[in-house]
């Protein structure tokens, strides 16, 4: 066998073991369709928040969680709620998260609007995402206390837990004052 017939098997074996890496994304809403879901027809204004340095680490220090963005996608409520769009890392990947909350600070409900994984898919899930309605900054939510974890969808069930104790402390320091 020549040395270019035995690399050419190589890497066709290499690849039956190894395989391509397959990501299925998949939009399920869009911002205009979340919107809807969280507010119905509520009429919402764009607001631009650009959030310092100093709130950036406040919010990091009372949700445990680093704030990645300072450029947020945030609209208000006539009533005071709010609807934003936030980028959450699955297990690699990102998916887009819309989050609705009241003029109070509190959940008011939780959409995935896209994900990019193989599997995890099922934190899409209506049962598993109300676990967040009536929520605010003053509880800090942990996977398996409070909310309920699903196997094979571990990080990103952590991640979005992770991601409503950003968004609740954003409000909660920044938002309110809006």
């Amino acid at each position: 066998m020549k040395v270019g017939d035995l690399l050419k098997v190589s890497l066709m074996v290499g690849a039956v073991f190894v395989g391509p890496k397959i990501t299925l994304a998949e939009e399920f809403l869009t911002v205009d369709e979340a919107q809807k879901v969280l507010w119905q027809s509520a009429t919402m204004n764009p607001v631009d928040v650009d959030l310092t340095k100093e709130q950036m680490k406040s919010i990091k220090k009372s949700s445990d969680v680093r704030v990645i963005n300072s450029k947020m996608r945030v609209w208000k409520t006539v009533d005071g709620g709010w609807f934003i769009v936030d980028k959450v890392i699955g297990k690699h990947e990102n998916m887009d998260v819309a989050f609705a909350l009241t003029n109070k600070g509190r959940v008011k409900g939780v959409e995935i609007l896209n994900y990019y994984e193989t599997y995890g898919w099922e934190v899409k899930n209506p049962k598993w995402l109300h676990q967040f309605v009536g929520k605010g900054s003053e509880e800090h939510l942990k996977l398996d206390k409070q909310i309920k974890n699903i196997s094979g969808a571990t990080l990103s069930c952590r991640h979005i837990t992770d991601a409503v104790n950003r968004i609740t402390h954003t409000w909660d320091q920044v938002l309110r004052n809006l």
